[in-house]
């Protein structure tokens, strides 16, 4: 008999047949692998606008105007689909399908940011070689240079990580390729080139940035350590950050990084990143504007906000941890007119896959298993949808991503919650910058949707 493995094995492999995705035992850079897909986007670009430009895809309310734009179908973002029912795909392939057919880091299981990056820039599998010859190019463009170390050096150790992080992001610019490049005069076809090399230099230089932001504001008396030539990205951010010798972290944030990579492009942060990058801003200043939308509290601070509320729930019930307990703490939640914070999600409509994934990583590791933190996040997971859905004010009730992934981080002792954003600001960048070079590749236009007053909007309705 077929066991069951094998046969899961075969389906993701079929199904990464038939959408045209294989792992090849190519050697071609990411750079040589570009050059041979851009082409085809572009053509499929000329025929989307030569023969379906008039098609209607979607219909504007007012709802949608005064809702912050919220669910109109009007942006092109080719690395990621949210689905509302069966959530992301990465260029076809659900993240169960990305976690067995990604490489992982050498000794790893976990799939590599740099595997990630490769699928959502390419729309193809890499092979392992690929994708360690990629953490290899990226460790050599690790170290930061001498002006961004001192800047960062001089920060108050109050001023908030992730305003850190968005200046030293910005400050990087000094040295963009894609400036220099503009600003000497080069044809419209080169952009993607020197936006590449912009996007792969910052990308590479995101952990150690990352890392002495923590050291400086937590642990002022540790070294730092240097950028190691033979680990991946996220291998040497958890070295930097002082856990290389906690691989269980380092496999978590593997996971962590990759699966925060990309979430489509309407979100504030990857949406920012675009329309300040349609300005042909370069990546740098792009990716600085996407930092500090994802500072907001409506957005990337949702994971330390389930941590905060998941500790009181814990304090306030003690050890007594019991079905009607966390009910009635839910409870007391929604009537104090606060959300219950994880739940929900401003397009799925069914629990979170990367939720989901999280927990598996969980369920595979003994000593999460034991957590209290962690046994409570799973309990209240289970009991949770039910209250929301009789609460009836909600139209996702289901665990999103943030319901488990700070919890993880805490027990594995990064408990500083501010910090956390941060972590989501270095995966983030693997969507969002791909993205920026597929607009250049593409050749996408200046963002700029019309606007209305109230009185202007009542006036259209009337007519």
């Amino acid at each position: 008999m077929i066991g069951r493995s094998s046969l899961l094995a075969k389906s993701v492999a079929r199904n990464i047949s038939h959408n045209g995705f294989r792992r090849l035992a190519s050697t071609k850079s990411l750079k040589e692998t570009l050059q041979e897909v851009i082409p085809a986007k572009q053509e499929q670009l000329k025929k989307l606008k030569a023969e379906h430009s008039q098609a209607v895809v979607g219909e504007v309310k007012v709802e949608n105007i005064l809702g912050g734009m919220r669910g109109l179908k009007a942006m092109l973002w080719e690395a990621s689909v949210l689905d509302p029912n069966e959530g992301i795909r990465f260029h076809g392939l659900t993240i169960p399908d990305c976690q067995k057919v990604l490489p992982p880091a050498p000794g790893g299981k976990e799939m590599t940011a740099e595997s990630m990056l490769w699928l959502l820039l390419t729309g193809k599998v890499p092979t392992p070689e690929q994708s360690r010859q990629l953490s290899a190019e990226l460790a050599e463009k690790g170290e930061l240079p001498h002006f961004v170390t001192q800047l960062i050096d001089s920060l108050p150790k109050t001023l908030h990580p992730m305003t850190q992080l968005g200046m030293g992001v910005a400050a990087l610019n000094h040295d963009s390729e894609f400036q220099a490049a503009y600003e000497r005069g080069i044809k419209k076809p080169e952009y993607w080139t020197y936006t590449l090399e912009d996007c792969l230099n910052l990308i590479a230089k995101l952990p150690a940035l990352a890392a002495r932001i923590y050291r400086n504001v937590y642990h002022p008396e540790r070294s730092l350590e240097s950028v190691d030539k033979n680990l991946d990205l996220v291998g040497n951010y958890s070295n930097m950050l002082g856990f290389g010798q906690n691989e269980h972290l380092t496999e978590y944030l593997r996971l962590y990084i990759a699966l925060h990579g990309d979430h489509e492009g309407g979100n504030a942060s990857a949406h920012t990143a675009h329309l300040v990058g349609s300005t042909l801003s370069d990546p740098y200043l792009s990716y600085s504007a996407a930092l500090f939308a994802l500072a907001g509290p409506l957005h990337g601070l949702a994971n330390q906000e389930v941590l905060r509320w998941q500790m009181a729930m814990q304090k306030e019930i003690g050890d007594n941890i019991t079905h009607e307990n966390i009910k009635d703490y839910l409870w007391k939640t929604l009537k104090s007119g606060q959300v219950v914070p994880g739940y929900g999600h401003g397009v799925l409509r069914n629990p979170d896959p990367r939720f989901t994934a999280l927990q598996e990583f969980c369920k595979t590791r003994p000593d999460l298993q034991a957590s209290p933190i962690i046994q409570l996040v799973q309990q209240t997971a289970d009991i949770a949808p039910d209250v929301l859905k009789e609460h009836g004010k909600t139209k996702n009730p289901y665990p999103n991503v943030d319901a488990t992934s700070g919890c993880v981080l805490y027990h594995y002792g990064l408990t500083e919650f501010k910090y956390y954003t941060v972590i989501f600001g270095v995966s983030r960048a693997l969507g969002a910058l791909t993205q920026l070079v597929w607009a250049r590749a593409l050749g996408l236009p200046l963002e700029r949707p019309k606007s209305y007053s109230m009185d202007a909007l009542q006036k259209l309705i009337k007519n």
